[in-house]
């Protein structure tokens, strides 16, 4: 018999209780979930050591990955991010305050800012990214790349057949 985990127990609980209703959902979206929370807080100290804070990663590696020269309008961020505009300016203070971006004058829009990836923000997210991707690799170990392609596959099907908000 396979490995159980604590979602095996939950659908068992449910298929007592309510044996009316199928449960499986739960099987997928409660693994789904459990898994998020705890792949974050396995990334998280790896940005520490780093020097980085909870969400400025993200930041980062979206400016750096576009490339040069490494700019965005704060509305780019607030969908990439998936965070209300008061939480990116949040996020975006913090980074500015440190020095690792910079607001400019966007040259297309009079009204407009861009944000600018700094010299020192360069540095750090390169710093960061190699280790980054280490301890992702390492979180992932336990299945085998053809298992790491299929999972992958799976969820991006997933994620692109939600219904539209």
């Amino acid at each position: 018999m396979a490995e159980r985990d604590g979602v095996d127990e939950i659908l068992e609980q449910w298929r007592r209780e309510r044996p009316d209703l199928d449960p499986s959902p739960i099987g997928v979206v409660g693994r789904i979930s459990r898994l998020a929370r705890e792949l974050e807080q396995r990334l998280e100290p790896v940005y520490r050591e780093h020097g980085l804070e909870p969400g400025w990663h993200d930041v980062l590696a979206t400016l750096r990955r576009i490339g040069p020269p490494h700019r965005l309008r704060p509305t780019e961020f607030s969908s990439t991010l998936m965070l209300t505009s008061s939480g990116t300016t949040k996020r975006l203070d913090r980074l500015e305050q440190a020095g690792l971006i910079t607001r400019e004058p966007d040259p297309e829009d009079r009204r407009g800012t861009l944000i600018a990836l700094t010299a020192a923000g360069h540095r750090l997210i390169d710093a960061t990214t190699a280790a980054h991707l280490d301890n992702e690799r390492d979180l992932l170990s336990v299945l085998t790349e053809a298992e790491q392609r299929r999972l992958a596959d799976l969820l991006r099907k997933l994620q692109l057949g939600l219904p539209a908000r």
